[in-house]
């Protein structure tokens, strides 16, 4: 079973890591989103949003992180992705503890995103949303996702967009989504030690 994640091991996996830089390119939108782990029950989870059924959206029933557009009253790319957290599901700076940025995400559609790692202390029963924008949160086990990294065999290289694919429930997480999964699953694989893996299967 994997364990807790710890700030002081999450810190250390991204300050080792050579993470996607910045295309610095001004055809894309610049966006912010939190990639927030809490751990329950000594198990560590994951936190996202499906995207509400709103036609004519490009990120319509999709599974996304908490985020957003940069806007120019904000400081930082990073005080963008903690004033979107809290306009979207009402989670709070204090109640998140900055671990580092995950690095930089291209869509099709022109907009780069800015992957910021945070552990979130709060309680998912204070959460509030927007049923215009947000279908419902999810609460996602990290491990159960991690088994799907190495049962697909996505280890070692990223898969095209068809088959780079995250089942969670009834759901599919997929596209830019699943590529920023991918990436922290790899940078965790490198460090985790081997005996955490054999009950997985290959």
């Amino acid at each position: 079973m994997l364990k807790k994640l710890s700030p002081q091991f999450l810190k250390y996996i991204l300050n080792t890591a050579d993470t996607p830089s910045s295309l610095n390119d001004k055809k894309y939108d610049c966006t912010s989103v939190f990639f927030l782990i809490y751990n329950k029950a000594h198990t560590p989870f994951l936190l996202a949003i499906l995207k509400a059924d709103t036609p004519g959206y490009a990120w319509r029933n999709q599974v996304a992180l908490p985020g957003g557009h940069i806007d120019k009253k904000d400081s930082s790319p990073l005080e963008a992705a903690y004033r979107e957290l809290e306009e979207e599901i009402g989670i709070s700076k204090k109640q998140v503890a900055f671990i580092g940025s995950l690095g930089h995400f291209q869509t099709i559609h022109h907009k780069e995103i800015e992957v910021f790692v945070g552990i979130w202390e709060g309680n998912s029963e204070e959460i509030i949303y927007d049923p215009k924008e947000i279908s419902k949160v999810l609460e996602i086990p990290i491990e159960a996702l991690l088994k799907t990294h190495i049962s697909n065999h996505f280890q070692g290289h990223i898969p095209n967009i068809a088959k780079l694919l995250y089942p969670f429930e009834d759901l599919v997480i997929w596209g830019v989504t699943a590529r920023i999964f991918h990436y922290f699953f790899e940078l965790l694989l490198i460090h985790l030690e081997d005996d955490l893996l054999k009950d997985y299967p290959s």
